[in-house]
């Protein structure tokens, strides 16, 4: 029989309401690796971002910035950066519009402003304060996503003129800037294609809407107690919610861990 593997989204999925770790999260995951199970987090954030939750579960497989930069046990499997010349555009034309712009790579990220309010309050509203600044960082720095801020009336031209990237608004103030195509569910196809793992084997967990095409993709998609009902409605199977031990209860019924 080959080996399993488990991918976890993060907010509402392995951490709660309060961005915290329930302690039963952390055993089942211990469980899981010890039961020869491979645990990977998938995520649309950028890999700096969720350091602490990888740290906290001893995981070091991910799929982020929704399937751009996957890692395999510390290895890079695959990256797909948005296109430079575009970025460089983006940025021209963002800054000729008065619309200030945060850079990401794998590592860290840079804005192209200082001392932006719409930057202080939306990063501020996920606990991140304002990035320092380098307005050229994307010359020399693979971007694999970037934040734009302006009101969703403003966000209109770019889209227009951005046929190749997504823009997802987050905040009143802010929208994602992604590659057009980019999934969770690529993220994993490409992983377990690599790995050689059967799709059977492969259980995902989430509670966002955007979890519902992995979801969808995997063997086993597993909504939480507290998703969305769409998201319920995907899923093979609905766990508790993350605060009622929900991990934990799924991996049980699953007979993942003991």
């Amino acid at each position: 029989m080959g080996r399993k593997i488990v991918f976890f989204d993060i907010d509402g999925t392995l951490l709660d309401e309060q961005k915290q770790l329930p302690p039963s999260t952390v055993e089942a995951v211990r469980q899981l690796k010890q039961a020869g199970v491979y645990v990977a987090i998938a995520t649309g954030r950028a890999p700096f971002m969720f350091a602490d939750v990888r740290r906290q579960l001893g995981i070091d497989s991910f799929v982020s910035f929704n399937g751009q930069y996957v890692v395999f046990e510390g290895t890079v499997l695959h990256k797909r950066p948005l296109r430079r010349e575009k970025v460089r555009t983006l940025a021209e034309d963002a800054h000729r519009n008065g619309h200030p712009l945060v850079f990401m790579d794998a590592e860290e990220m840079r804005a192209s402003v200082g001392d932006h309010p719409y930057i202080h309050v939306s990063m501020g509203s996920l606990k991140f304060s304002h990035p320092p600044v380098d307005p050229l960082y994307y010359e020399n720095n693979d971007i694999y996503q970037a934040l734009l801020f302006c009101r969703a009336a403003e966000e209109e031209p770019y889209v227009r003129n951005y046929p190749e990237f997504r823009f997802v608004r987050w905040h009143d103030v802010s929208t994602d800037v992604l590659p057009a195509g980019g999934s969770k569910a690529e993220g994993i196809r490409l992983m377990i294609e690599k790995l050689g793992i059967d799709k059977g084997d492969v259980y995902a967990f989430g509670d966002g809407l955007n979890d519902i095409e992995m979801l969808s993709f995997v063997g086993t998609g597993v909504a939480m107690g507290n998703a969305h009902e769409e998201v319920k409605r995907v899923a093979d199977f609905v766990t508790k919610p993350v605060s009622e031990e929900g991990i934990w209860h799924g991996l049980k019924q699953l007979q993942l861990i003991p």
